[in-house]
C-alpha cells in the first residue's frame, strides 16, 4: 500500500505532466491579488503610450492562454476590461497589416520587423510560414546577422521558445 507521501508525489507529478499544476498556481497568484488589490486607491491615469502597450501585451498573454496573468495585468494597471478594437491599435502604431495574419498578435509583427529589419519580404515569409511552427532559440547577444533566422510564429496557446 502507497504512503500518504508517496500518493501525493504521484499526484504532483500528474498535475506537473498535465500542466494543471502550473494553472492552479496562477490561478491563486491571481485570486490573491484580487482579494488584496485596494480599490478604494484610485489608480493613476494611463498614458496613451501605457494604454497601447498594455494592449499589445494583452493580446500576446491571451494569445498564449496566459488567462491569469492578462487578468492580473488589466487588474493592475487599470486597463479596461474591454480590449481595445485591433484596427484601432494598429492605426495608432502606424502598423499597416496583412488581413489575412489577424490571427497573430501584433507584438509578433513587431518583434519580426525588428529581427529582420525593414525588409517586407522577410516579414512576409515569417507570417506566410503559418503560425503552427515554433520560434527557435536565439543567442540575442549575437549581432542580427548571425542569428538564425526565425522560422514562425508559434501556435496559439504554445509559448515561443519551447
Amino acid at each position: 500500500m502507497a504512503t500518504i507521501a508517496e500518493l501525493k508525489a504521484v499526484l504532483k507529478d500528474t498535475l506537473e505532466k498535465r500542466g494543471a499544476l502550473g494553472q492552479i498556481k496562477a490561478r491563486i497568484r491571481a485570486e490573491v491579488f484580487n482579494a488584496l488589490d485596494d480599490q478604494s486607491e484610485p489608480r493613476p491615469p494611463l498614458s496613451h503610450e501605457n494604454l497601447l502597450i498594455n494592449e499589445l501585451i494583452r493580446e500576446y498573454l491571451e494569445y498564449n492562454k496566459y488567462k491569469y496573468s492578462a487578468s492580473v495585468l488589466t487588474a493592475e494597471s487599470g486597463q479596461p476590461e474591454v480590449p481595445l478594437d485591433r484596427q484601432f491599435l494598429a492605426h495608432e502604431l502606424n502598423i499597416v497589416e496583412d488581413p489575412n495574419r489577424r490571427s497573430v498578435p501584433l507584438l509578433y509583427g513587431m518583434v519580426a520587423h525588428f529581427l529582420h529589419g525593414s525588409k517586407e519580404e522577410d516579414i512576409h515569409n515569417t507570417f506566410s510560414k503559418g503560425s503552427s511552427q515554433q520560434f527557435p532559440r536565439q543567442n540575442l547577444s549575437k549581432p542580427p546577422h548571425e542569428r538564425n533566422r526565425m522560422d514562425g510564429i508559434p501556435e496559439s496557446g504554445r509559448m515561443a521558445g519551447n
